[in-house]
């Protein structure tokens, strides 16, 4: 008897990825991609018909950069005093603006957006514009009540003139006439037709009543502003709604608001321009009065009327009396220079034509001179003596002292004229002196005048260009398209939608199978145990469907009874070194459930199907299957004999005809199965049946749970280990490793029980048309390649 004969005819421990095989892994569960997809695309077919269509509109608007609005723009009128500097709208500014709360809420009130009304529909609630509404409702609550109902009711029209009312719950109310006062308990309200004599029979409007804040902040998200470029001062203003023109006449309202509050902040600072320039004109005015008053009463108190004028003619007066002081001084000084000439030198010739003022001293000094020069002429050929001589010095003393007096009354009336003109010239100066400061004075008061003026001219000025710009006030944005939208929804889009369903119907299954794939840790097909275990495979035994235990005739060419004339095939390989007796095959598992003992009875069939005499023996005594399978009842059986010495082993070998083997039952299940195989009695049974028998088969018990297997394992030619496909886990297979590595169990060889073959675990026995029983379905994929 050979220990251990390596046989293995397919051990490919090549681990590389297969692609065919993974396909063919999720391609089995075909049905459940189609299922996914079916279902998926169900979905989507119902989204689509009863998801609300998305519409978007559109508007783009101009913003003005120079006149955006606001304080800083308007109060340009002052630009030129420096008072204020230069602005520019910046397009994230009016971005905002155009986003802000406030402009919002200004919408939804004018537009009444937080009431809505729909239509029932068969299925879903569809709707309708406010416009287009056959009702019109006005709700008489104060808006701070108002704004927070959060409400729905029904108005079903019953005739032209009237109506009943349904509230949430579907309580109704009494009848009521279009334009009459209800009362609510959410207030007072009027209901009118905007169908006269249209209206459907019965015809139901739901209207729903929304708080107002959601309302707004729902239309400040749905609201996308964006520029149309980097260097334009274009915004495009885009909305999103179910209903068209309820967005267009959301956006237009939007752009129109915008701009009244542009023109209103225009013109409110406007009003407080203009109220500031008269304000400050009644200030400027009575500052300016009252400078004026100071410089007529400053002119009043200094005797003036025109400043610079009478400061020339001071001036010129002054230089005036001057030269008259000069002139007297030079009189004086001449009069009294002939004076003492005349007192030094009586009766000589006196200096004339030296410009003395006085006429008479001029006469008398001339008439002087010429008696002097008579006497002296005379004298050049008389004496003193001579009567005309003394005649002449008599008249020439006369004159010398009436000049002498004249010179003297000269002198006296040149001092009086000095004097006089000396506090002329005094008083001119004084005058002088005080120009400057008057002038200072006046000039001071002259400023501030015209500062006035000028402030109060400007002021004027700017008061009627204010006037002017508030009656042409323009808007900040204009309007280059209004808004508008394509009769085309753009959500949901069917193709997205359809597709996504596509993908998400296969990508639901493949994720669960995926994921089922992960988390399963059985044993499926050969390729899991030759990644593990170095032992031969005798092959892999199909999975069967049928409760039949027997499964190998003479006629049947299924492909589980191929499989076990393959097995038959490898045992006789594998036991070939065994040359005397019958041979000894044990089969043995891990776990109880893997199949050893439908394997038994089907190899000892099979065997018995060439003519060979089989001994098949249940030594599972803890746990006896075979009579069950057979369905056969004995008194006797293995326990009987390990237990009696006295019973011999052909009282216990029954025959199976049908099959033509012969087998040994366990019967009884004995308080001490371990004890009883080791007393000697079993080496009995195995030594008869190996001399009367080709082969003798031994169905053990499993090698995991008891040690039963271990304690029989030497008398076996051959060991054949179940492991059955999709139940053992692969961690378990540590322990057939074991056995096969530590040599425990006599050549032992592996067999795969169980698999599945539209899977594509295991191989596949027989050939063409006989691969199939009659009757058998082949795997769908394999039919699309077949005519």
């Amino acid at each position: 008897m050979q220990d251990n004969i390596q046989f293995d005819p397919i051990n490919d421990n090549d681990e590389s990825f297969n692609l065919r095989e993974q396909l063919e892994n999720y391609l089995f569960h075909w049905k459940w991609f189609v299922l996914g997809v079916a279902v998926a695309l169900l979905g989507a077919f119902l989204y689509l018909r009863y998801t609300p269509n998305q519409y978007s509109v559109s508007t783009t608007i101009l913003v003005d950069d120079k006149n955006s609005g606001g304080l800083a723009s308007e109060l340009t009128a002052f630009a030129d005093l420096g008072l204020m500097g230069g602005s520019k709208a910046v397009l994230d500014n009016e971005m905002e603006l155009l986003k802000s709360k406030s402009l919002a809420e200004r919408v939804v009130k004018s537009l009444g957006t937080n009431i809505t009304f729909f239509k029932q529909g068969n299925v879903i609630k569809s709707e309708l514009f406010s416009k287009s509404a056959p009702i019109k409702i006005n709700f008489f609550s104060a808006d701070s009540v108002f704004h927070k109902l959060d409400t729905s009711f029904t108005v079903r029209i019953t005739s032209p003139s009237t109506f009943t009312l349904k509230d949430g719950v579907g309580n109704k109310s009494k009848d009521h006439n279009f334009g009459d006062l209800i009362k609510t308990n959410f207030g007072e309200m009027s209901i009118t037709p905007l169908k006269q004599g249209k209206f459907e029979d019965d015809e139901e409007v739901i209207v729903k009543i929304v708080p107002f804040q959601s309302v707004v902040n729902r239309y400040r998200n749905a609201l996308q502003i964006q520029p149309v470029s980097k260097q334009a001062s274009v915004l495009r203003i885009s909305l999103t709604d179910p209903v068209k023109e309820k967005a267009i006449e959301i956006l237009d309202n939007l752009v129109a608001q915008y701009n009244n509050d542009a023109v209103e902040d225009k013109n409110l600072t406007a009003k407080n321009t203009n109220d500031f320039i008269n304000q400050r004109i009644l200030i400027v005015n009575e500052e300016l009065s009252s400078v004026e008053k100071g410089a007529e009463q400053f002119k009043m108190r200094n005797q003036l009327t025109d400043l610079a004028t009478e400061a020339g003619l001071a001036v010129q007066s002054k230089s005036l009396v001057e030269k008259e002081v000069l002139e007297l001084n030079t009189q004086l000084k001449l009069a009294e220079y002939v004076s003492d000439y005349v007192n030094a030198n009586p009766g000589e010739l006196i200096p004339a034509n030296l410009g003395i003022g006085d006429a008479s001293v001029g006469g008398n000094t001339e008439k002087y001179n010429q008696l002097v020069l008579e006497r002296n002429r005379i004298l050049k050929g008389s004496s003193e003596i001579n009567p005309v001589i003394v005649n002449l010095n008599g008249q020439i003393k006369n004159l010398e002292e009436s000049i002498k007096q004249s010179l003297v009354n000269s002198k006296t009336a040149l001092k009086i004229s000095l004097n006089a003109i000396k506090g002329q010239q005094s008083k001119f100066a004084s005058t002088i002196s005080e120009v400057p400061k008057q002038e200072r004075m006046f000039r001071d008061m002259q400023r501030q005048q015209q500062i006035m003026e000028t402030i109060y001219l400007y002021l004027l000025q700017k008061r009627e260009e204010n006037a002017i710009t508030m009656a042409v006030t323009l808007p900040s944005a204009k309007i280059i398209d209004t808004a508008y939208g394509s009769n085309t929804p753009v959500a949901p889009k069917p193709n997205i939608i359809y597709l996504a369903a596509l993908l998400l119907g296969l990508l639901i299954p493949f994720g669960v199978i995926y994921v089922l794939t992960l988390l399963d840790n059985k044993v499926h097909s050969r390729k899991d145990l030759e990644s593990m275990i170095k032992a031969p495979i005798l092959g892999d035994v199909p999975n069967t469907k049928s409760d039949v235990k027997i499964v190998v005739s003479d006629s049947d060419r299924s492909s589980v009874a191929e499989s076990f004339r393959l097995l038959r095939t490898n045992i006789n390989f594998m036991l070939t070194g065994v040359k005397q007796g019958g041979k000894t095959i044990f089969v043995t598992s891990t776990l109880s459930g893997e199949g050893k003992t439908f394997v038994s009875i089907n190899l000892a069939a099979v065997l018995s199907l060439t003519d060979k005499k089989v001994l098949l023996i249940g030594a599972d005594i803890r746990k006896p299957k075979i009579g069950e399978y057979l369905e056969l009842r004995y008194e006797k059986g293995l326990t009987h004999f390990l237990m009696d010495n006295a019973i011999k082993p052909t009282d216990i070998i029954e025959s199976v005809t049908a099959m033509n083997f012969d087998f040994i039952s366990s019967s009884l299940i004995p308080p001490n199965p371990s004890e009883l195989l080791m007393n000697g009695r079993f080496e009995e049974v195995l030594a008869y049946g190996k001399q009367h028998y080709d082969y003798v088969i031994v169905d053990t018990a499993p090698v995991n749970l008891v040690t039963d297997t271990l304690l029989l394992g030497y008398l076996a030619d051959m060991f054949i280990y179940v492991v059955r496909a999709n139940y053992l886990d692969k961690r378990l297979l540590s322990i057939p490793k074991m056995m096969y590595e530590e040599k425990r169990l006599p050549n032992m060889a592996m067999l795969i029980n169980g698999t599945d073959l539209e899977k594509g675990y295991g191989y596949g026995y027989g050939y063409g048309y006989n691969y199939y029983r009659e009757g058998d379905k082949k795997p769908w994929y394999k039919t699309l390649f077949t005519r």
